[in-house]
């Protein structure tokens, strides 16, 4: 069933190349209205299932959705902007050239975001392409994705090689954006902390399945540390309860890493330690034992 809260969904998504599975089975959901961070290691997958999703690779079984229709229907694709991690630009041009040039595509432009941007990046308007930095190319590549009112954004490594100060620009960008437009925001990324700062909802990826999604906040919650202290040497133990992801001896203490706390907890009580502790995780955390632990 198709749903009107997902800007993406793919279901049991399948991408070959050369008799490599890219992609295994991979299911995702990104709610609209959010801002999700789409993690993975380097060949997990995710730039093979953002080229699915904008009709640059045929799926070679599955189902990928863009706002409810086929990620193969021209119609939604024109809903959807993309700013790749090469921040492809036509370096012939100007940035007033390709402004100008981009507008006439998008009945839905908007000038008054367009305005904004041009004065909040400092955009050089007759400056050549070519010889804009890293950073200005980003924030020029932004400003044509988002001001064609496109209902989803797709970014592919969008800081990759910025310095802090241009990151953070894109990326309150990015927050601001989506607080005062109808948008929804999916963008893969190596840099976690930014992640971690931006972020509601989160995909981690790791040899083209999905291991870890969901609303970030709840996924701090169901991971936790337990950190159980013995009067003697810990107990060389096996859990049973579901969602134990590893399990550390050190002397008198014994530390499990769980997705589900309460399970663990009478397991844990039964060993009868001298005490108990629960601690939050970091969302790097998360993603380390995410693909350590997956097959």
């Amino acid at each position: 069933m198709v749903s009107d809260r997902l800007a993406i969904e793919t279901v049991d998504l399948w991408k070959r190349y050369d008799g490599i599975d890219a992609l295994r089975g991979l299911d995702l959901q990104v709610p609209t209205g959010s801002i999700c961070g789409f993690l993975g290691r380097n060949g997990a997958g995710k730039t093979t299932t953002i080229k699915v999703l904008l009709g640059m690779a045929k799926a070679t079984r599955g189902v990928a959705r863009l706002l409810g229709a086929p990620a193969v229907d021209a119609e939604v694709r024109r809903r959807v902007g993309f700013v790749s991690d090469e921040k492809d630009l036509y370096d012939y041009m100007t940035v007033d050239e390709i402004i100008a040039f981009t507008r006439p595509f998008f009945p839905k432009w908007r000038t008054d975001l367009e305005q904004k941007y041009r004065q909040k990046f400092e955009l050089p308007g007759p400056r050549d392409i070519k010889d804009l930095s890293r950073g200005t190319r980003t924030k020029l590549a932004l400003l044509l994705a988002l001001c064609r009112s496109a209902d989803l954004l797709i970014l592919d490594e969008p800081t990759a090689g910025l310095d802090p100060a241009m990151a953070e620009d894109v990326l309150q960008a990015l927050v601001g954006h989506v607080a005062s437009e109808e948008m929804t925001v999916f963008f893969s990324s190596h840099q976690i902390a930014e992640v971690d700062q931006i972020a509601d909802h989160i995909a981690i990826v790791d040899r083209g399945r999905m291991v870890v999604a969901g609303a970030l906040d709840d996924l701090r919650d169901r991971f936790q540390r337990v950190q159980l202290v013995f009067a003697d040497a810990a107990p060389e133990v096996r859990f049973h309860a579901p969602g134990v992801v590893r399990v550390t001896r050190d002397g008198r203490v014994l530390t499990v890493l769980t997705r589900e706390r309460e399970p663990l907890m009478t397991e844990a009580k039964a060993l009868l330690p001298a005490s108990i502790e629960v601690s939050p995780v970091t969302l790097k955390e998360i993603f380390l034992e995410s693909v350590r632990t997956e097959d």
